[in-house]
């Protein structure tokens, strides 16, 4: 092999771009798990924090924090679930919509300077290709 491997550079890679991203977050008052609660939430109907854990990798007992914040700030909201009054089904409010829909758009402005020097074709490919892995990665 004449390259590194794929972990060296996609860690490579995903540092800059948590290192680019990361002051857009704190602009919003967001930490990098926060953001993550926000899109989950964005893509699906209101899942259990149970749920909400799982799909964001995040464990339960830190991802009540980042809850705790974000509901505090108006962004999500908490209901016990009628199915098991033990769950709470959080969902994203308009406010953290409105967070999430802005801090995308200065996301995406990073990802285009980031990927600027690539050549458009590349660029589509590379974006293609990593959305593939990432979807059958699931």
């Amino acid at each position: 092999m004449d390259r590194p491997e794929l972990g060296f550079l996609l860690s490579r890679l995903m540092r800059e771009v948590m290192a680019r991203e990361k002051p857009i977050l704190e602009a919003a008052g967001l930490e990098m798990w926060d953001y993550a609660v926000l899109t989950v939430l964005a893509e699906s109907d209101a899942p259990t924090q149970a749920q909400l854990a799982a799909t964001t990798g995040r464990d339960k007992t830190r991802l009540i924090g980042n809850l705790d914040r974000l509901e505090a700030e108006g962004m999500v909201a908490r209901r016990p679930d009628p199915a098991d009054r033990r769950n709470r089904i959080v969902s994203l409010t308009s406010a953290g919509a409105e967070v999430l829909r802005r801090c995308r758009e200065a996301i995406g402005t990073m990802e285009t300077e980031l990927l600027a020097d690539l050549d458009p074709a590349d660029r589509a490919a590379f974006e293609r290709a990593l959305t593939a892995l990432a979807e059958a990665g699931r």
